[in-house]
């Protein structure tokens, strides 16, 4: 078994291998998801079908699924030969919910052969702090093989900050009132609620892990100034008329 450090890679000897999450399950330790993101050379989704979770345990290819999970372990199963050409990189992300990694004790990445249920390799160092989702590592494809690289980057934006870098869609748009509840007025300084998130479009040569982007923010139409009435020009000034110079008389 090989003991991966942050940002280290190993071969994968197996076309099907397991990653096996685990912690230490603990009352008031927050709860963790794993997921998984089936990423192209752009850097980010083909589209939300990419994206596997509790909701979708299955791509469409069926060569990626989620395995069995239990408190204080999940799992992700990968047959690689199904993986479609396209997809260069299978992304293993965790998300807590009640509170950041740094309250998850012995967190730890294992990767598995499913063949012959031997530990390829182990990342239990990732040095989460106050991030609320993070890459633990990632399947990807070198030279026609697989590898496995530790990867350890957060996302202090949780779950949904991760996946929009990604490419994934994501409607935070707050819920309407019913007509039956709306207040009689609003006040006209009220602002209107921000749209729906929607990703940036993909960067060529982008790298998975990278939490630069931006969540778009609402359009601000900037306020017109007053129409203001046209200066009437000014009638020039005219020199007071001077009368006319009398010769004096001849004393």
């Amino acid at each position: 078994m090989t003991q991966l450090t942050k940002g280290a890679n190993v071969a994968v000897p197996s076309d099907a291998v397991n990653i096996v999450v685990t912690w230490t399950a603990a009352p008031q330790a927050p709860t963790v998801d794993l997921s998984t993101l089936l990423v192209t050379a752009t850097g980010k989704v083909r589209d939300d079908s990419d994206f596997v979770f509790y909701n979708a345990p299955q791509h469409a290819s069926g060569a990626v699924r989620l395995g069995p999970s239990s408190p204080g372990s999940a799992s992700v199963e990968a047959h690689l030969t199904g993986v479609e050409d396209v997809v260069e990189r299978i992304v293993v992300v965790l998300s807590a919910d009640g509170g950041p990694f740094s309250q998850v004790p012995g967190l730890t990445v294992r990767v598995d052969d499913a063949t012959s249920g031997q530990v390829v390799a182990q990342f239990g160092d990732m040095g989460a702090t106050s991030e609320t989702a993070l890459v633990a590592g990632e399947l990807y494809r070198r030279a026609g093989a697989w590898k496995f690289r530790a990867v350890g980057q957060g996302w202090d934006s949780g779950l949904a900050g991760l996946a929009t870098d990604f490419g994934i869609s994501v409607d935070d748009a707050p819920e309407q009132p019913s007509s039956s509840t709306a207040p009689a007025a609003t006040p006209a300084s009220a602002p209107a609620p921000a749209p729906a998130l929607r990703p940036a479009e993909p960067s060529q040569g982008e790298q998975p892990g990278s939490d630069t982007s931006q969540p778009y923010a609402a359009p601000v139409s900037p306020t017109p100034a007053p129409l203001q009435p046209p200066q009437q020009p000014s009638a020039p000034q005219q020199a007071p008329l001077q009368p006319p110079h009398q010769p004096q008389a001849p004393l």
